[in-house]
């Protein structure tokens, strides 16, 4: 039980250090500060996800960094590509979108991500993971397990939170979407048509959301009437 709950917080510090990053990222890129990802805290649950996974799967191959460097790679890349397909399949919205990149699959994973990812994984596996399990392993036991659950139970709520600022996000585009002739290629214009209607309100979150993924993209959705 222990050991779960100590990979619960390892969880959070990468979720929260993908945070940083991605803040970091659009601070040099745009000159501001843009609240990153798809939840309200300041952590990208991503970023946890692939660190957990390398730590429990791939311990085998530090014996041998380049099979290292391609498993980390094949697990980050399967890990992004499921995780839009499931966003897009769940909130009928891409998150990210790769296709002007050369070398992508379907938009949702690209070759100038997979070898970040490689390069990364390894500095990850060799160096940081061992100085934060040694840092965590300093804690007592009792205050582990009180940080474990507090984290989790605020994941949860902001989990809650988030979806329904989604749904509010899809509420505005179905309106949208009502009041246009739907063509074939209007992702783009539906879009764009959501970001303003989602900038006049007043809605501080849905703000935020668009704010944070520049490259949202609202799917268009199967619409019964046709224009004649």
């Amino acid at each position: 039980m222990y050991t779960i709950f100590l990979y619960i917080l390892v969880f959070f510090l990468y979720s929260f250090v993908g945070w940083c990053l991605e803040v970091l990222c659009k601070l040099v890129s745009e000159k501001k500060f843009v609240n990153r990802g798809f939840l309200i805290g300041p952590y990208c649950p991503i970023y946890g996800y692939g660190a957990i996974l390398m730590s429990v799967l791939l311990q085998r191959y530090l014996d041998d960094p380049f099979t290292l460097f391609i498993m980390i790679v094949l697990v980050c890349s399967l890990l992004e590509y499921f995780t839009s397909f499931f966003l897009e399949k769940i909130f009928h919205t891409r998150w990210w979108d790769y296709t002007k990149y050369r070398f992508n699959i379907n938009g949702r994973i690209c070759l100038e991500t997979m070898i970040p990812f490689g390069l990364f994984g390894l500095l990850i596996m060799y160096k940081v993971n061992p100085f934060f399990l040694t840092l965590l392993g300093h804690l007592p036991h009792f205050l582990v397990y009180v940080l474990g659950i507090f984290l989790l139970i605020i994941y949860i709520v902001d989990n809650v939170i988030s979806f329904k600022i989604i749904k509010n996000v899809q509420e505005i585009s179905r309106k949208v979407q009502q009041k246009q002739i739907i063509r074939k290629d209007d992702t783009e214009r539906i879009t764009k048509l959501v970001r303003k209607q989602v900038e006049k309100s007043m809605k501080i979150f849905e703000k935020r959301l668009i704010h944070a993924f520049p490259h949202l993209q609202v799917l268009r959705e199967k619409v019964k009437r046709r224009k004649k």
